[in-house]
């Protein structure tokens, strides 16, 4: 009676093994081979935009970092209303892939990713792929990703979505 106790709680635990392989590596591989990819566009000297990558990076995102001299020029070529700026800025196409968009500009354009957005925000305008041109989060908020002090201290902010006129609405609250 003790062997057969033993070897059906082995074969729970086998089971339970076996289901948590699966998990983790067919929807870890499937996840990244469909990885979306995001292009940030970042000044040589800020700490805090690198640390906002490896969070990207930690949350299954291709990122293809550049580096600018020039973060003003990049900021008012795209159009993007001053209040809206942050220290770095990013594209992300609205299929998630590392392709140029073509066809209809608007539809196909990439949606731009102005700061310290969390991952699964960016996911989630994916996700639901609302009408919109981008998401912000202005300044650089304390415990944002990024953006983590030290004494764990964080700052309220607001995930900013904006339309090409730079209409804003609050995307989600921290």
């Amino acid at each position: 009676m003790n062997f057969i106790l033993r070897s059906g709680i082995a074969s729970v635990k086998l089971l339970i093994a076996a289901i948590c392989i699966f998990v983790i590596s067919g929807s870890g591989a499937a996840f990244a081979d469909n990885a979306p990819t995001i292009t940030v566009f970042k000044s040589p000297s800020c700490g805090c935009c690198g640390k906002w990558v490896d969070h990207l990076k930690d949350n299954g995102f291709k990122v293809d970092v550049k580096q600018a001299r020039s973060m003003a020029a990049i900021k008012k070529s795209i159009g993007l209303q001053p209040k809206l700026h942050s220290c770095h800025t990013a594209f992300l196409n609205r299929d998630g892939s590392a392709k140029q968009p073509s066809g209809d500009h608007h539809k196909s354009s990439p949606y731009i990713i102005e700061g310290h957005v969390p991952a699964k925000d960016i996911k989630k305008l994916l996700a639901e792929k609302p009408d919109v041109k981008g998401l912000s989060v202005p300044g650089m908020p304390a415990g944002s990703p990024g953006m983590e002090m030290e004494d764990g201290s964080k700052d309220k902010y607001d995930v900013l979505s904006f339309d090409e006129a730079g209409k804003t609405e609050v995307f989600s609250s921290y």
